[in-house]
């Protein structure tokens, strides 16, 4: 959619919250603030693993941590400080790929398997109308990547070589779109897979629905979900899955950031059918939601940082720092949050 050497900070943002029963109580989760080296604004961020996490942004920026985030090394891709890496899907410590979101050639895709030292550009857009959101993998090989529709069709591409190369799905396998219904690059997460071949599609604008495929974008069902959503500005942001069956979308309008309406809701049929949390009012606009473990969910958005500790039935805020997006390793509970003038925040959780 058109929208819109380094140690680390001892600075922390701990701090109480309303639990479920209005008493406030310490969640334990805390930010512990680290220095990018960067001014740009991150809007993509994968974490590998405890030690290894990459970042990306405006002005063709990266950035990578080896140590646990006690250092980041930052860095630009050489003749693309005009484009805005909304995305990064790293592998190691030396392979990662890089989607920058933007009208017509400023959607492409880039690759290194050197660290960042070269980037080989893999995939340049040369729809006019096209405008990519967001990508994820399966495992090392397999991929997807989704943009704004086009034609009428959402825009989905596959890859089947570690982002070497990228092919389209075919008109008959790319379901419609209503008009005014697109997608929304504000994290790298308005999709999300599961297993070896399910992948969810999250969308806003004229409605908010979730797509679904279970079979890598051969077939596909789609949900009505009760998101905010009716202008150029609402709808779904981020979709997140634990398994085949649970999942959760946040967003809102971004426009309006303090607006705590129907931001967030949960599914437990795998996307068919999604309900509002219990406590919406508690919910302002969010643009990335990840799961840390089974049960403990964060939030983030400009406007701060929330948690959920039952699945996601309610939320609680445990810090007002704002970030755009962010990632936990799939095997730890390790994770950071990116956002504006290059911030990153590593998630403590003091009752780990």
């Amino acid at each position: 959619m058109r929208r819109i050497v380094l140690t680390i900070s001892s600075v922390a943002l701990a701090g109480a919250l309303l639990a479920q029963d209005h008493d406030a109580k310490p969640v334990g989760l805390s930010w512990q603030f680290q220095s990018s080296g960067l001014t740009s604004s991150l809007r993509g961020i994968c974490v590998v693993n405890d030690n290894i996490a990459w970042v990306s942004g405006t002005k063709g920026s990266f950035a990578r941590t080896l140590d646990g985030g006690q250092t980041w090394l930052a860095d630009s891709v050489v003749g693309a400080t005009n484009l805005d890496f909304r995305d990064v899907q790293a592998f190691d410590a030396e392979r990662a790929i890089l989607m920058s979101a933007g009208s017509g050639e400023l959607s492409r895709i880039y690759k290194t398997e050197d660290g960042g030292k070269s980037w080989q550009l893999k995939y340049l857009n040369e729809t006019a109308e096209g405008f990519f959101n967001g990508m994820a993998f399966w495992d090392e090989h397999n991929g997807v990547l989704v943009g704004d529709p086009v034609a009428g069709q959402l825009f989905v591409m596959l890859t089947a070589d570690g982002g070497n190369t990228w092919q389209p799905l075919p008109a008959e396998s790319a379901p419609a779109v209503v008009q005014g219904e697109y997608g929304f690059a504000a994290s790298g997460t308005n999709l999300a897979v599961h297993g070896e071949s399910h992948v969810w599609i999250a969308t806003g604008g004229a409605i908010a629905r979730v797509f679904h495929s279970q079979d890598r974008g051969k077939t596909w069902n789609v949900a009505v979900t009760p998101l905010v959503s009716g202008n150029a500005a609402s709808g779904i942001f981020s979709i997140a899955f634990r398994d085949e069956n649970h999942g959760v979308i946040v967003g809102g309008n971004y426009q309006e950031p303090n607006a705590a309406q129907a931001n967030a809701a949960l599914t437990s049929d795998g996307g068919k059918t999604w309900e509002l949390i219990k406590n919406p009012a508690a919910m302002e606009y969010r643009s990335c939601v990840a799961y840390l473990t089974q049960s403990l969910l964060v939030a983030v958005g400009p406007s701060g940082s929330d948690y959920s500790n039952d699945g996601g039935l309610t939320w609680a805020r445990f810090s007002a720092e704002g970030f755009h997006t962010l990632s936990f390793a799939a095997s730890t509970n390790t994770g950071w949050a990116a956002g504006a003038e290059g911030r990153i925040g590593k998630l403590v959780n003091a009752k780990k």
